[in-house]
């Protein structure tokens, strides 16, 4: 009986093989599969967000791609000032919290998420330091411009404000607390797709990514990057969220000799933004140092602090992005405002500016609310595809 069981269980078996070979086929990792692409998981990672939040909160969260209004609606002021579109981390419970910063994430590079990350410290920080009040000698933005530039009929370049546009619908903000990191709001404009154009928005006081994701592409102008306190303590550590971008700017002038300094030295003072909020569509002559006038030691330092910016959006589109402006890096300028020199561990209290083809850069330092190394503002722009145009219109 025992021998008759055993032939009848191989019978079985050996009748079940055929079936279990193409089980084996169909689900045994593939060698040499194409990994997923980074877009793929930013889709997958709005998705899940997405499907976080109730009807209530998702017809808060959504704008169509085209809306001009939500596209603009960002500012380096706090959300008591100018209110943001979206819905804001405080209104959401931990789970949804967590989706959001997830999707954020996953649009950034790991450098890139902690500097957010530490831009949002620093005003939880300023929160605890000054109160949720009206936030005594801590306001959004610094003064005006000292000088006037060349080629521009004797006037300084108008500073971009601090972001005041007209009242909008479905905003956010407009009363109550003014500082705290579950002040930030997240929006998405479109539909989120790997194929077809949409755009993610994660921003607040001091903080505005407007990051647009066509295909493979992704596209971080124009983004708004600042910080109050600019240097603070967290958990023993010091914290300089744009410690990097003072830094690098600073071994890059010192990498000049005394005649290149001459031509990137403007003759003028600027303290604030000259193409910040609300001055989209805007140009200005390009002024400074040509790179083309750089060895090839500079011209790589000047990429390296270009990087800070272009950087922060997740590898695969940085790669790419730096590739572009390393190719037009002969063409871009480089121009300081200011001191010269810097206390060690401290931030530079000059600004600067990068422009290239496709590129501006500024960075602003704030002589409101006392020391200006505690108070930056800086900019990221490509005027000619700022909010991924060129890619929305293919």
């Amino acid at each position: 009986m025992s021998k008759l069981k055993d032939l009848a269980l191989r019978a079985t078996m050996l009748a079940l093989l055929p079936a279990l070979v193409v089980f084996a086929c169909l689900f045994r990792p593939v060698s040499g599969a194409p990994a997923e692409s980074q877009t793929a998981k930013i889709v997958k990672a709005a998705n899940a967000f997405l499907g976080s939040l109730d009807q209530k909160q998702r017809d808060t969260v959504v704008f169509a791609f085209n809306d001009e209004a939500q596209r603009a609606r960002w500012s380096n002021f706090p959300i008591q000032m100018v209110p943001r579109g979206g819905i804001s981390m405080k209104d959401m419970n931990e789970a949804q919290r967590s989706a959001a910063m997830a999707l954020v994430a996953s649009a950034l590079s790991p450098k890139g998420f902690q500097k957010v990350l530490e831009i949002m410290d620093g005003d939880e920080a300023n929160k605890t330091s000054e109160g949720n009040g009206n936030g005594r000698g801590r306001g959004p933005r610094g003064g005006g411009p000292g000088g006037p530039p060349p080629n521009n009929g004797g006037n300084p370049p108008p500073p971009g404000r601090g972001g005041n546009p007209p009242p909008f619908g479905r905003g956010g903000g407009g009363g109550g607390a003014m500082f705290g990191k579950d002040l930030y709001f997240i929006s998405i404009l479109g539909t989120p797709s790997e194929k077809d154009p949409w755009m993610l928005q994660f921003g607040g006081h001091h903080l505005a990514l407007n990051i647009t994701i066509a295909g493979d592409q992704g596209i971080l102008t124009p983004t708004l990057t600042g910080a109050q306190p600019a240097i603070y303590t967290l958990n023993g550590k010091t914290v300089r969220p744009l410690g990097g971008e003072s830094d690098k700017a600073m071994a890059l002038l010192n990498a000049l000799d005394e005649n290149q300094k001459k031509q990137a030295i403007l003759g003028y003072r600027l303290v604030d933004l000259v193409l910040g909020p609300g001055q989209d569509g805007k140009t200005i002559q390009p002024e400074g140092l040509k790179a083309s006038g750089m060895t090839d030691k500079q011209r790589a330092i000047l990429l390296d602090v270009i990087s800070e910016w272009a950087g922060i959006v997740h590898e695969s589109a940085a790669s790419a992005r730096m590739a572009q402006l390393k190719s037009e890096i002969d063409n871009t300028w480089f121009a300081w405002s200011g001191p010269v020199t810097v206390a060690p561990g401290s931030n530079i209290t000059a600004y600067y500016r990068i422009q290239g083809p496709h590129l501006v850069i500024e960075y602003a330092p704030q002589t409101l609310g006392g020391d200006p190394a505690l108070h930056v503002h800086t900019m990221y722009r490509d005027p000619t595809n700022d909010y991924g145009r060129k890619a929305a219109s293919k």
